[in-house]
């Protein structure tokens, strides 16, 4: 079951569909955010959804999902494949650059819904194509 929670949580990534993605979240999730502040409850989650939808396209491939043996806690790696779309606070000007990265997540999982979701990249990468690109 947890493994199928996580893939219908990146499926509905995938789909930019942030309806389904609460829905495999518990009401109090941890968002722990790459290079950002822990936001806790879905309406924060539903958010910083909104942001994202606004300046990237992303869609995530190459998944391999991680589970432990009592399915409490799942990790999962992929590739991020993405367009800047609007300039992001702090980051470089937006002109629809495409990127890909590498990226994990981790999870814990209680009574069938998510409670924390951790988010890693490395942002001097992602940082690195977008100026590469810009300077072109």
């Amino acid at each position: 079951m947890s493994a199928q929670l996580i893939q219908s949580y990146f499926d509905a990534f995938n789909q930019k569909n942030t309806d389904a993605m609460l829905d495999c979240l518990s009401e109090d999730v941890a968002h722990h955010v790459n290079e950002g502040n822990i936001r806790v409850g879905k309406p924060k989650f539903a958010e910083f959804c909104a942001h994202m939808t606004r300046c990237y396209d992303e869609e995530l491939t190459d998944m391999v999902i991680f589970l432990n043996d009592d399915g409490t806690r799942a990790a999962a790696e992929y590739v991020v494949n993405g367009t800047y779309l609007a300039t992001d606070d702090g980051l470089p000007p937006a002109h629809g650059q495409s990127y890909r990265i590498p990226a994990g997540s981790f999870f814990d999982i209680d009574d069938g819904k998510i409670t924390r979701v951790t988010t890693r990249y490395n942002l001097s990468d992602w940082t690195a194509q977008i100026q590469l690109l810009l300077n072109r």
